[in-house]
């Protein structure tokens, strides 16, 4: 029993030591942008699905889809002297790719914190195959014209996303504010322009016009909204 339990603590340590150094490698939108542009040809890769690469990626990047048995046949070109740079909507993606990268030999893994929304929110360059569906100033018109407004910004490609959707479509609106649903990748610019989501689903409630509440992932519930909106009354 003794041996057993040993061959099982030694297992755990070094899957923990494992993914202990995969998220560690987790870094904010600027480190991860500062890191790119100190590379003269960075190693960028987009895990998301084939649909999401189409729609948008990080200039550069590498698509690699996961569900295939052969896909770290799209970077055998990498350099593993050299940082690889991952990224998706959430980590669990990313994590997957990096734990794998670590075991082949690469030395410098990091992984986008927050993914492409952070991204876009920040206002980095990005290849994009949309337009906006909500220009800037259709947009402030609608907090121009309404006293309270609730804005949710997610994407149907993520699943924390469609949670929040749900509970935002769940609420009992008497008609005193007025809710905007925002497609991150139909609406690329705008939420750049914003400057307030660094990752997705984010919430914002504005009163006249500011921001007097927000949260970004799913941090948050349905009382937490209607209590917002109260005192915003």
């Amino acid at each position: 029993m003794k041996k057993v339990f040993i061959l099982t603590a030694v297992s755990f340590l070094s899957i923990t030591a494992i993914f202990a150094q995969v998220n560690h490698d987790l870094i904010s939108v600027d480190s991860f942008a500062a890191k790119i542009n100190r590379q003269q040809a960075p190693q960028i890769v987009d895990v998301r699905t084939p649909e999401e690469f189409t729609i948008n990626h990080i200039n550069g990047a590498t698509y690699v889809n996961l569900k295939e048995d052969n896909h770290l046949d799209a970077i055998k070109s990498f350099d593993k002297t050299k940082p690889v740079f991952i990224y998706a909507i959430q980590n669990s993606r990313p994590d997957i790719l990096a734990a794998e990268l670590h075991t082949n030999g690469y030395k410098e893994v990091y992984e986008l914190k927050g993914g492409i929304a952070a991204w876009i929110g920040s206002g980095n360059a990005y290849y994009t195959s949309v337009k906006n569906n909500l220009s800037v100033a259709d947009y402030n018109k609608t907090l121009t014209d309404n006293k309270i407004v609730l804005v949710e910004i997610g994407t149907k490609y993520c699943g924390l996303c469609a949670k929040a959707k749900v509970i935002v479509d769940s609420l009992q609106n008497d008609g005193s504010y007025k809710v905007v649903q925002l497609e991150l990748y139909n609406n690329p610019q705008l939420v750049a322009q914003l400057g307030e989501v660094p990752s997705v689903p984010t919430i914002l409630l504005y009163k006249d016009g500011q921001i007097v509440w927000k949260r970004s992932g799913l941090t948050f519930n349905k009382y937490d909204i209607t209590t917002e909106i109260a005192k915003a009354k």
